[in-house]
């Protein structure tokens, strides 16, 4: 129930239009609906500006559809992460308006909304291989109603390219940084702007980056400040956390 049909049922119940049983039964998914196998946070939305989440892996298909079969009588986007492939075809059988994109893994039921905000968010990533992570902050971000651009394959191998776009870089309201590796790009670009950057170490690496750690512990040791680190391949974290910063911009 969101907050506009909430509104009018206590408007219905001061007036008399509806008793106190009737209420009840319409108010029975605050705060969450529960499906046994989960528990929707319904009213997420009202707290936080959008709605749950699906972490999608290690669930079954016919958990996902419905998880998302619930959550459509009260949400108008759903963004589920981690999804397969099967699993896209399995909510697709539900919902027509649902799309899915491979790199990032994700599924988006409904239409994503206009930008709600005037700052831009750039989305970095030092290379090809990190494009999965840095596809997930991206369309995280726009799902979230956020002007999000992107920079590909900019890593510090050959700094010159992202010297190249330091005007756009610049230009960000907000940043997130996604390399692997070593992990030094992140730190390179909070050297060259004065707005937050958020980093993500990815997973990508030879034996020794011990599956992202090591671009973890370089993000986190970086002497430029103003960079704060999310988790290994947490691109969907630094989405949402990108967003609640540039809805400080307006």
């Amino acid at each position: 129930m969101d907050q506009e049909k909430l509104t009018q049922l206590l408007k219905d119940i001061r007036d008399g239009r509806i008793d106190i049983g009737d209420a009840l039964t319409q108010l029975r998914a605050l705060p969450y609906e529960d499906l046994g196998f989960a528990k929707i946070d319904t009213h997420r939305a009202l707290r936080r500006g959008f709605p749950e989440v699906i972490f999608c892996q290690g669930k079954t298909v016919e958990q996902v559809r419905e998880i998302v079969r619930k959550m459509r009588e009260s949400s108008e986007i759903i963004l589920g992460m981690r999804a397969s492939e099967e699993i896209y075809r399995g909510v697709r059988e539900i919902a027509d308006d649902v799309t899915y994109n491979p790199p990032a893994r994700t599924i988006v039921v409904g239409k994503k909304p206009e930008p709600r905000t005037q700052g831009t968010v750039l989305v970095i990533s030092a290379g090809t291989a990190d494009l999965p992570v840095a596809e997930e902050a991206a369309l995280t971000a726009e799902v979230m109603g956020n002007r999000v651009e992107r920079l590909t394959d900019v890593g510090v191998a050959g700094v010159h390219r992202l010297l190249q776009n330091v005007v756009q870089i610049q230009k960000a309201t907000a940043l997130i940084v996604v390399a692997g590796m070593e992990g030094a790009l992140p730190g390179v670009v909070a050297g060259l702007v004065d707005k937050p950057v958020i980093g993500v170490p990815t997973s990508v690496g030879y034996g020794t980056s011990f599956g992202g750690v090591s671009a973890l512990l370089t993000m986190l040791n970086a002497c430029s400040p103003g960079l704060a680190v999310m988790n290994i391949d947490n691109g969907f974290g630094a989405g949402y956390l990108v967003t609640l910063i540039n809805r400080l911009a307006g």
